[in-house]
């Protein structure tokens, strides 16, 4: 099993640690890397249940989660970028943005149309808000050069800022716009070509679902589609409908093909996906199906990611540690959390659970898990 690490040393001296290299093994396990035989069996039945694809989540949570340490400073626990909010969709950037700060991201930024901007704003003064993107109807009367000025605009506010997130959320809240989408493609793009992971939600999959070749190849990517969201890319990608009877060897025929992009298939249970293996999450969440919980989850996932790349980037300095997939590890943390959340504001809330409540109770699921040291 897992153990609770602290960060008072820093991450250096723990990846000198027996404690770390253990737990590095049975990730590195869990993600299909290669081990002996026999220490892949025993980490397979601690991590798994045996034959089982259930993924222990609480050790992983508690594996990539940082200790609180008086000694580090604003930024170290993660700084979130959610590229989303169109003025018809104001609320899913906010919950994924917020959902980040609420688990304990340092920073969280909203980049968005102007439109969008000062209500989001008007939901909480934490958030960095860039109203920097634009849609086709503010830009009518501008000719096609006049579009070409403002879309290199756009790209060059978000480079100076690119090179601080150490993840981005793309989609939620963002439209379906035509100029807004083809500004959207060139940030990610960018993003790609900077080495920052991406996690893919809401309208961020109608567009990479019709411009696969966004993420195709990118192993730092997340796709988190709902069930309408997945049929489409199944269609797209693999030329054929949806097959219920073959779910696990369908994800993986997925995630393979578009590249090793890792897949979170939301359902009942959560399946995740990188393209070696298959993962689920089915912790029992809430019946209460309320909107805005994927943006919880893309939120989530993000942290988590730039938490278990932390954690490799220590593992790193350990000749004999191999390097883990921090997407499957955010996607399986995030999954957890959520539904522990989501079950715990339903406990309280039954029937009028909203999305604002099971963020209320993100804090606690999380300390549940991982206590402060």
């Amino acid at each position: 099993m897992f153990v609770k690490h602290g960060m008072n040393s820093g991450f250096s001296s723990l990846a000198s640690s027996a404690v770390l290299r253990r737990q590095q093994f049975l990730i590195r396990s869990l993600n299909g890397y290669s081990v002996s035989d026999k220490i892949r069996m025993e980490a397979v039945k601690c991590l798994s249940g045996g034959a089982s694809l259930e993924a222990n989540a609480e050790s992983v949570l508690r594996a990539i989660a940082p200790s609180l340490d008086p000694t580090r400073h604003k930024g170290q626990a993660g700084k979130i970028a959610v590229v989303g909010g169109c003025r018809e969709y104001t609320g899913a950037p906010y919950f994924a943005a917020i959902s980040a700060l609420k688990i304990g991201a340092d920073l969280s930024h909203v980049f968005c149309t102007e439109g969008a901007a000062t209500v989001i704003k008007s939901y909480s003064p934490e958030l960095i808000v860039h109203p920097i993107l634009e849609e086709s109807y503010n830009i009518s009367g501008v000719n096609d050069e006049g579009k070409r000025d403002i879309s290199k605009k756009i790209l060059s506010e978000f480079d100076k800022w690119m090179e601080r997130f150490d993840c981005l959320v793309v989609g939620p809240g963002l439209g379906r716009d035509p100029f807004l989408l083809e500004c959207v493609s060139k940030i990610m793009t960018r993003a790609r070509q900077s080495n920052v992971p991406i996690v893919v939600d809401g309208d961020g999959l109608f567009l990479v679902t019709n411009s696969i070749e966004l993420v195709s190849g990118y192993r730092l990517a997340v796709l988190t589609p709902n069930v309408n969201e997945y049929k489409r890319l199944v269609q797209k990608v693999l030329g054929c409908d949806v097959n219920d009877q073959n779910t696990h060897g369908e994800l993986l025929s997925l995630s393979k093909q578009i590249g090793g992009v890792t897949i979170l298939r939301k359902g009942k249970s959560d399946l995740i996906s990188d393209g070696e293996k298959v993962q689920s999450v089915s912790i029992y969440g809430s019946p209460r199906r309320c909107g805005g919980q994927g943006d919880i989850l893309s939120g989530s996932v993000a942290v988590f990611l730039s938490w278990a790349r932390q954690c490799n980037s220590a593992a790193e300095r350990e000749s004999t540690i191999s390097r883990t997939n921090p997407t499957v590890l955010g996607c399986i943390a995030g999954s957890a959390l959520l539904r522990k959340a989501a079950a715990l504001a339903f406990e309280h809330k039954k029937r009028s659970t909203l999305t604002t409540d099971i963020i209320e109770h993100l804090g606690q699921s999380l300390e549940a898990i991982s206590p402060v040291s």
